[in-house]
């Protein structure tokens, strides 16, 4: 590329995001939650909540001891909490969930519980539903996964360009978060050079008719006279070398004979060229018996049979020699090539579309801001404005200065819109980006987009854009969510989505130790991401009940994973569903994927099982554990732990600093012991007896991990449906929640779990919420009511 068109390039890549424009309004999906404004009044912090934090936890999160780093004590007023809202966020969660105060430390009641509870929820996180605060994403650069997506929806390009970008950061367990996708220098670079290979593949800029070359062998052509030697054929004297031929079309035609000459007195061998009994060429024959060389002739012919002859135009014999051989003037011919005129190269089909715009437009200019406004429309996922057209017009003029085609006017105008912010980022228009207190819905684009990367990881498809056009996306929205949810480009939610909430995307670096579990194999791993993956594909795409993750009577194997389950009457290759007889298994806790992500090399893990429970299921993570805890397979400070695992783990949790965390995560993970690190199932640990009793925190017991199931399924419904709610929502959005965000989370668990837990509800309450539908201005949050 010419550096003048890298550096325009560059300077398109550079340019702001167009002027903000006045977006319409929209409809506040949430209700208000219902709180007793009396109640809130007359709650007094020092009266009331101070008391029982004292009561209750100050003995170990006050003065004297801080477990997990927490010192409640420290807050000495409403307005010291309000600064740490995430730690109250925790304790609501603690409360709420009975986790908090331990099974063994003096417990309040229930309705102290709510006391608390509701002066958390009223106090600490203050908000309006009826005027909730939708929050603000970041300027959010596409991801790796976006960018492929949306540059094969764009045009249509079957390879991955993002293939060697760099590793995309993650924040709140997803990589599509706006906050940590930064624009390292190394990465503009990449853009670049993708744009390119992108529009290479795209666009062709040299329409020159591309000759249609045929190969005629000498061996195969008609001879008199001369002979045949070494794959040649030698003519002297009036020896005659001819080929019939076919010219499918009108033309100029070219004729390369390779050859090479005879050389006997004073002057090399000259060949005749003639076709159809005419002469259109005589020339020298210069190649020799070491190296040939093209003889070459041209001449216009019309479509039918031809016949093509070689003759030599100067023969000569010199005289007998000594012996009384005589030698002959004359050359040999290897082959020649028919170059037959040819057609303009096929255009892309993507190039077909790109160009089509230009079609009955006589004006350069105007064919090319045709061409801009629709591809860039579409690149840009908005109307592109007359000001932007005409940026990328300077490079069609450039290039016509430089005298280069059309095509490649058009084809730099469309690398610089690849590596443009408008392409890269989804920026939406603002009315007064810089008020905090300016609340608006997004436009019906701008919604279309939202849409299509929650869904499908890419562009809006042109549906999408005719509705937002027509500012009809609103109204259809629920329908536009199921007819995309019912397009293959659905399985990025799969992939994108469930890998990260899931964790299976980490399946791919898991290193069971092959000495301990010599079953496992690469076959094995990837039937236990398909099988994960096909489960929530299912749910998805069937409008399954949500709570079938946390147990169901059924999933999906293929003759490999079916044998490591014990699972009978599985052959092939292929994914078949299959229901479990056996208790044992129900739900993604039981898949082979999850249980061996929550193992170590060598052993199972409860403490990872019991904390992937809480942080992915129940929406309850414990905090980091303390600085410098020792190993389980290690002497703790000189005292070597024995027993089973289970024992060694109720010795380590003798340690009150461990007590508490572990007594959330252990019996959870105590309950999962039955299947082993690759997700096998076991009656016995190596010598020891498998124990898969435990109690949970919140006082339910259970005996194995079909009980435990039934806990989760009949006891922590409404915990996994905020959950994933939470989860769902944090992905749409491409930001952290916030407190101010408790409204619209609160609505859509509520409704999920009033319209059954289907999965399809999840969604929809998902993009009908205020955060979704709406945005404020950069700035603090501010409280919205009355506004």
């Amino acid at each position: 590329m010419p550096p003048r068109h890298f550096i325009l390039i560059c300077l398109a890549c550079l340019t702001a995001l167009p002027a903000c424009s006045k977006s319409p309004g929209a409809k506040t999906a949430e209700k208000k939650t219902k709180t007793d404004a009396k109640s809130e009044a007359n709650v007094s912090f020092d009266k009331d909540i101070k008391p029982l934090l004292a009561q209750y936890c100050y003995d170990c999160h006050g003065e004297k001891k801080q477990k997990a780093d927490l010192a409640l004590h420290t807050y000495r007023d409403e307005k010291s909490i309000e600064k740490d809202r995430k730690t109250w966020t925790t304790v609501l969660n603690n409360v709420r969930g009975r986790v908090m105060p331990p099974e063994d430390k003096p417990q309040p009641t229930q309705a102290q519980r709510d006391l608390l509870s509701e002066w958390i929820e009223v106090t600490v996180f203050k908000s309006d539903c009826n005027h909730p605060d939708p929050g603000r994403v970041t300027l959010r650069r596409l991801n790796r996964e976006e960018y492929n997506n949306t540059v094969r929806d764009l045009l249509g390009v079957n390879f991955e360009p993002a293939a060697d970008f760099p590793a995309d950061d993650s924040g709140y367990g997803f990589d599509n978060i706006g906050d940590v996708l930064s624009l390292p220098p190394v990465l503009l670079e990449k853009y670049v050079a993708a744009a390119e290979k992108i529009m290479d593949a795209v666009i062709f800029t040299d329409l020159t008719p591309r000759r249609k070359t045929t190969r005629i062998e000498s061996a195969k052509m008609e001879a008199k006279g001369g002979y045949a030697g070494g794959g040649l054929r030698v003519l002297s004297g009036k020896g005659e070398l001819g080929t019939p031929f076919t010219a499918a079309k009108a033309g100029e035609y070219i004729f390369q004979i390779m050859s090479s000459t005879r050389q006997v007195g004073p002057e090399a061998a000259r060949m005749n060229i003639s076709l159809d009994g005419r002469l259109i060429k005589t020339a020298p024959v210069t190649g020799s018996s070491d190296a040939g060389a093209i003889v070459e002739a041209r001449t216009i012919l019309q479509p039918g049979q031809h016949r093509l002859l070689l003759t030599l135009a100067n023969p000569f014999t010199a005289p007998p020699d000594s012996k009384g051989r005589k030698r002959d003037r004359g050359f040999a011919v290897d082959y020649v090539d028919v170059l037959a005129p040819g057609d303009p190269p096929e255009l892309t089909e993507m190039q077909k579309k790109i160009f089509a715009p230009e079609a009955g437009v006589a004006d350069k200019e105007q064919r090319a801001l045709a061409i801009i406004k629709t591809f860039g429309a579409r690149a840009f996922r908005r109307p592109v404005a007359d000001e932007e057209m005409s940026r990328y017009l300077k490079f069609v003029t450039m290039a016509e200065k430089e005298k280069e085609t059309f095509e490649k006017g058009i084809k730099l105008a469309c690398e610089a819109m690849l590596v443009s912010p408008n392409f890269l980022f989804r920026g939406e228009i603002q009315p007064e980006p810089n008020n905090p207190k300016s609340v608006h819905a997004v436009n019906d684009y701008a919604l279309a987009a939202r849409l299509s990367y929650f869904l499908w990881s890419s562009m809006p498809d042109d549906e999408l854009f005719r509705e937002a056009g027509a500012k009809t996306l609103r109204k259809n929205l629920d329908a536009q969510v199921r007819r995309m949810l019912k397009d293959p480009k659905a399985l990025a939610l799969v992939e994108n989505f469930a890998g990260q909430w899931l964790q299976i995307r980490n399946l791919a670096i898991a290193q069971p130790d092959p000495g301990t579990f010599p079953a496992f194999d690469e076959k094995l791993r990837a039937a236990m991401v398909k099988e994960t993956e096909t489960y929530f594909e299912h749910i998805m795409r069937e409008d399954r009940n949500l709570l079938e993750f946390l147990d169901s009577n059924y999933t999906f194997v293929n003759e490999r994973l079916a044998k490591h389950y014990g699972i009978p009457g599985v052959t092939g290759e292929a994914f078949t569903r299959v229901v479990l007889t056996n208790a044992a298994r129900g739900g993604v806790l039981t898949h082979g994927s999850v249980l061996l992500l929550t193992s170590n090399p060598t052993r199972t893990s409860p403490v990872k099982r019991g904390k992937w429970v809480l942080e992915n299921l129940l929406g309850t993570p414990p905090p980091p554990p303390p600085p410098e805890v020792p190993d389980l397979d290690k002497p703790d400070g000189g005292k070597q732990l024995t027993g089973s695992l289970r024992q060694r783990m109720e010795q380590h949790r003798e340690d009150p600093n461990c007590a508490t965390c572990h007594a959330r995560m252990d019996p959870i993970g105590f309950g999962l012991e039955n299947f082993d690190g690759i997700g096998a199932w076991r009656g016995k640990d190596g010598e020891f007896k498998i124990e898969p009793s435990g109690k949970l925190v919140s006082g339910e017991n259970f005996s194995g991990p079909a009980d435990l199931r039934a806990i989760l399924l009949l006891k922590k419904s409404e915990n996994f449906s905020r959950c994933i709610s939470e989860k769902m929502l944090t992905y749409a959005l491409g930001r952290g929640l916030e407190f101010y965000d408790k409204c619209a989370v609160d609505q859509i668990s509520k409704n999920v779990k009033a319209r059954g837990y289907k999965f399809s509800v999840l969604i929809s309450e998902i993009v009908h919420s205020t955060p979704f539908q709406m945005r404020r201005g950069e700035g603090e949050h501010v409280t919205m009511a009355g506004n």
